[in-house]
């Protein structure tokens, strides 16, 4: 990936402007400095290796959030507002989905975006069904529709990601499906996320159980991993379909995976993964090898809640 994600209002809602002295975090493992937001608690927020909060932000639903090279954070507020604020949080730019481009009096939620060039944001809009390329001034360049089996504006899309390769790769979560599309909006190849034999049942927690795939990213061998949502699984699978790499919800000696959310591969092959819904007595964001054993871990139950989709691992500060 060539940005930082961040698994980061505009005007009239509050900030955060102090930074939080109290210390909560823990972590086994190195301490990581790292990006979460959580929308229980309504913060988005960076965490030091010594627990602190360097930085911090109000916000209020969310599901994705980028660093971008220039150092702005580009997030959203909400399901519909897209915001780009510099680090002193100066707001530069904004996209209301709910009132351009011919969604006024439509019911639409975005749940990904990501910088696509110098002056164009790709923005995923659930409900229109669409992936659309805008720039600064919130003009359309480029129009992708996707294709939907079970509508819903809460959840025909979560995470997606337009790849080196100029095609796009869309979490499905109502379909239980990983589309890839190219550029013409053709879809060029599908997962099918399976039950594994389980019957659905519905909820957040580890309770539940169903394929509302939440994120995949393509990885450098040509594989897919896929964070499996409400199947609390990661998957990583070939071009052909194979699954060659399963976690599982219960794999993890003392740990229980809920909603599995953001994945990462390291470039030393272990994998990181969110792990939001899960309860206080689960860490939230893991880190694990090849073989499943576990590194490192992250918990914050004071700072953030149990509403936590939004998380990554950053470079020590300069």
């Amino acid at each position: 990936m060539n940005l930082l994600p961040l698994p980061w209002v505009a005007l009239g809602v509050a900030l955060m402007v102090a930074v939080t002295p109290n210390v909560s975090a823990e972590q086994t493992g190195t301490p990581r400095r790292i990006l979460a937001g959580d929308d229980s608690t309504q913060r988005l927020a960076i965490v030091a290796p010594d627990g602190s909060l360097e930085w911090e932000m109000k916000v209020g639903a969310i599901h994705d959030a980028w660093i971008l090279p220039n150092g702005n954070i580009l997030f959203q507020q909400g399901w519909t507002r897209i915001v780009e604020v510099t680090p002193d949080k100066k707001m530069v730019w904004e996209y209301d989905a709910a009132a351009q481009n011919g969604n006024q009096g439509k019911r639409v939620e975005v749940h990904a975006f990501q910088r696509v060039g110098r002056d164009r944001t790709m923005i995923v809009e659930s409900g229109p069904a669409r992936i659309i390329e805008v720039d600064h001034n919130g003009k359309i360049h480029r129009e992708i529709k996707l294709k939907v089996d079970h509508p819903s504006a809460h959840s025909d899309t979560r995470l997606a990601r337009k790849l080196d390769n100029g095609h796009y790769l869309v979490a499905h979560e109502s379909d239980g499906v990983v589309r890839e599309y190219d550029a013409r909006g053709k879809v060029v190849w599908e997962f099918a996320v399976p039950l594994f034999g389980q019957a659905p049942k519905g909820g957040h927690g580890p309770e539940a159980f169903g394929n509302s795939v939440f994120s995949a990213i393509r990885l450098r061998n040509g594989n897919t991993l896929i964070g499996g949502g409400n199947g609390h699984c990661v998957l990583e699978v070939t071009p052909a379909q194979k699954i060659v790499w399963h976690l599982s919800q219960n794999e993890l000696p003392g740990i229980t995976l809920a909603w599995v959310t953001r994945v990462e591969r390291l470039p030393n092959g272990n994998t990181l993964l969110g792990n939001c819904h899960a309860g206080p007595e689960n860490p939230q964001f893991i880190e694990v090898t090849p073989d499943k054993k576990v590194v490192w871990t992250f918990k914050d139950f004071k700072n953030f809640g149990n509403s936590m989709p939004v998380q990554a691992a950053l470079p020590a500060k300069k």
